[in-house]
């Protein structure tokens, strides 16, 4: 018997011989298996040149098993098991809704708009538990750091599917406190003679004061910190005035914005990204589409 077939074996061969067997003809195997009858009849000769042995004699009253053919039926009946336990075991996981799913986000989107979300999720999704991991770093999905990324930057990575959500608006805010301590503010130019908060290394606010024809260093903020909770409360301590995504304040009646349709802030663009398995595992599709519709109603 030959067995170089053990190194491209394909299992349609062996399903064509078994469903061949059971028919006793080419066109019934062909009828049951929704192929064509020639292709049943080479899936068998092919079968058999791989093999080396004959499995079948060509009568004219159909196929009549050969010796070989009945000896091999058992354990080709094994394998045939083997393959619907697999498809099975696939199809219950692929469609399983309980277990965990991993979320990244950023650490305001995380702090402050994921745990309402998740909330809500908890009642629509019960079967599922949430891995949240707060960081401003971006997650590696393809290592699978996480299942499901909120990022403000589209990823590039072409194994990955990401979809746009909204915008999150951005703006300049102080408390009411330090703004009866400190004055108003009436146009962009201001701002240099006020206690501004910002970041540490993240020069993006820097560039928006050059992009006003301000080219200032980084020794304007009072207070310096990359991470964006601290620099929100800071603001909400009447520390100075901060720049802060709209979504923070909206809840805050204390806190107001500074120079409305003044200051043109860009917003940021919040996509949600997932690896391609969306499309055949039911559990991170079903959270996937859960924050696809929550999200833009929150920021």
């Amino acid at each position: 018997m030959n067995t170089s077939w053990q190194h491209g074996f394909d299992w349609n061969l062996v399903r064509s011989f078994l469903v061949a067997l059971d028919q006793g003809s080419l066109l019934g195997a062909a009828r049951v298996l929704g192929i064509s009858q020639p292709t049943v009849g080479r899936h068998i000769a092919e079968l058999e040149s791989q093999l080396g042995v004959v499995l079948f004699e060509r009568t004219g009253r159909g196929l009549l098993p050969t010796s070989t053919a009945l000896q091999l039926c058992e354990a080709a009946r094994g394998m045939e098991a083997g393959a619907l336990q697999l498809a099975r075991t696939l199809s219950g996981v692929q469609t399983q809704t309980a277990g965990t799913v991993r979320i990244t986000a950023s650490v305001p989107v995380a702090v402050n708009l994921m745990p309402p979300l998740l909330a809500r999720m908890r009642l629509a999704l019960p079967d599922i538990q949430v891995e949240l991991v707060s960081s401003n770093q971006v997650s590696n999905l393809l290592r699978r750091e996480a299942d499901i990324a909120v990022r403000m930057v589209r990823p590039d990575q072409a194994s990955l599917v990401a979809r746009k959500i909204g915008e999150v608006g951005l703006g300049a805010y102080a408390h009411r406190s330090y703004l009866a301590r400190r004055g108003p503010l009436r146009k962009p130019a201001d701002l240099l003679h006020h206690d501004l908060i910002g970041s540490d290394t993240d020069t993006a606010i820097l560039q928006g004061f050059q992009a006003m024809g301000y080219p200032v260093t980084r020794e304007v903020f009072v207070l310096r910190s990359d991470d964006f909770i601290v620099q929100w409360q800071a603001v909400r301590a009447g520390l100075g005035v901060g720049f802060c995504a709209d979504y923070l304040a909206r809840h805050e009646p204390d806190v107001v914005r500074v120079l409305p349709g003044l200051l043109k802030i860009p917003p940021l663009p919040m996509w949600l990204a997932v690896h391609r398995e969306i499309r055949t595992n039911r559990r991170i599709r079903a959270v996937y589409d859960f924050l696809a519709q929550a999200l833009p109603d929150v920021i």
